[in-house]
């Protein structure tokens, strides 16, 4: 299956991996360093500290250089228009909560799960709703199962690009 990334999102990780690989990284060994060199290491605070932080740092690398490894790259304002919604569409909904309520307009953002951010209306494709939403055409009415219970929605447009400055 082929994963994808944003270009903001897969330009967030590299910065990530320079930034722990070409700073904190050379830091961290330095330290260590200057710390081995005081002798007994069993009972070095900074040298067991600074091991720890090491480790830590180089499973954030790993993670970080496979979550990009393979991926492919979405450029939001490359997208073509298309009728269906797909990784990196932004979705106008109605959402009704229940059958009595009003519904509530809600805009979304399909991104990876790394990239999610509610609160900006950036949801991952790999969540309920993200994966529900995969494949419907504007004026299609469905269900999605969330853990709180179902809620239907209504797709009222589909756009294709950068989000609005």
């Amino acid at each position: 299956m082929t994963r994808y990334l944003t270009r903001q999102g897969h330009d967030a990780i590299t910065q990530e991996i320079d930034h722990l690989w070409h700073e904190e990284r050379p830091e961290v060994v330095a330290s260590v360093t200057a710390a081995a060199e005081q002798g007994d290491r069993s009972e070095n605070a900074a040298y067991i500290y600074g091991k720890q932080r090491l480790r830590k740092i180089d499973s954030r690398l790993r993670y970080l250089r496979k979550k990009i490894d393979g991926v492919k790259v979405v450029d939001l304002d490359q997208i073509p228009p298309r009728p269906d919604i797909v990784f990196g569409a932004r979705v106008t909904v109605d959402v009704y909560a229940d059958q009595d309520s009003a519904p509530q307009t809600r805009v979304y953002r399909l991104v990876d799960k790394d990239e999610s951010d509610p609160k900006l209306g950036r949801i991952s494709v790999q969540s309920p709703i993200g994966r529900g939403l995969l494949g419907h055409r504007v004026g299609d009415s469905f269900t999605v199962r969330l853990p709180k219970g179902p809620i239907e929605m209504d797709v009222l447009e589909i756009f294709y690009g950068a989000d609005p400055s």
